[in-house]
């Protein structure tokens, strides 16, 4: 029996693109003030700098890798002595941007009769500066308590011990095929995979369903068997 909807932020419930964006543009905005050597970099440049940082800190938390990203860029103009106000005036554009996607606020109101509803994420975007304060009955952060970050199994063995229910009677929701659908089903939860944008899945792994839109998601999961032992073996996976 499925009991408990848990769900990714961003890029899932979030539509952080755009917020991130905006709070670069803040930046650069901001070093082509302060320096002229900054007039010579781009946007494109202040983009790249959070992927060359990324490898080394991927495990670290998000705010660290962006202050990681952002002092590459600063240096790029000779602001290493900036660092802390840049970052300040990132998070706060960036934070004032964030903004649910279009088909979150009925999906959530509409599944919030049937199922406890949950908001698990590696990232920074707490509910209550995004657009989602008391939505949820619990929220599960990466890095909080050294909960090391998806798809490490005690993330998912935090949102179960949130969740307090068995694992089976929780789906998790989200867009990354690794973090969302694989991790999940490893550590016995369901997942649905939100393929906002049409992509062919990358394994061959299956996810409970898929879904382009959380319009679809409240008859996706009244869809679902009522129990993991309901589903075909080719359905399960490995």
């Amino acid at each position: 029996m499925l009991t408990t909807v848990v769900f990714d932020a961003d890029e899932t419930l979030l539509d952080l693109r755009p917020a991130v964006t905006g709070g670069l543009v803040a930046v650069l905005d901001e070093m082509r003030r302060r320096a002229p050597a900054a007039s010579e970099v781009t946007l494109a440049e202040l983009e790249s700098d959070w992927g060359a940082v990324f490898g080394d800190l991927r495990t670290a938390p998000v705010a660290e890798i962006r202050r990681a990203a952002l002092a590459r860029s600063l240096a790029r103009a000779g602001l290493n002595d900036h660092l802390d106000e840049v970052v300040a005036l990132f998070f706060a554009r960036r934070f004032a941007l964030t903004r649910p996607f279009p088909d979150v606020p009925a999906a959530l109101a509409t599944l919030r009769s049937r199922y406890t509803l949950g908001f698990a994420t590696n990232g920074n975007s707490r509910t209550e500066r995004c657009g989602l304060a008391g939505e949820f009955a619990f929220e599960v952060y990466a890095h909080d308590n050294r909960l090391p970050k998806k798809p490490a199994p005690e993330f998912y063995a935090a949102v179960v011990a949130a969740a307090g229910v068995p694992a089976e009677q929780i789906v998790y929701v989200g867009d990354s095929w690794e973090h969302d659908v694989v991790a999940p089903r490893r550590a016995g939860l369901r997942s649905v995979w939100l393929n906002r944008h049409g992509l062919p899945r990358p394994g061959d792994l299956m996810p409970h369903a898929e879904v382009s839109s959380l319009a679809d998601l409240p008859a996706a999961l009244a869809a679902l068997p009522a129990a993991l032992a309901d589903l075909r073996v080719d359905e399960v996976g490995v």
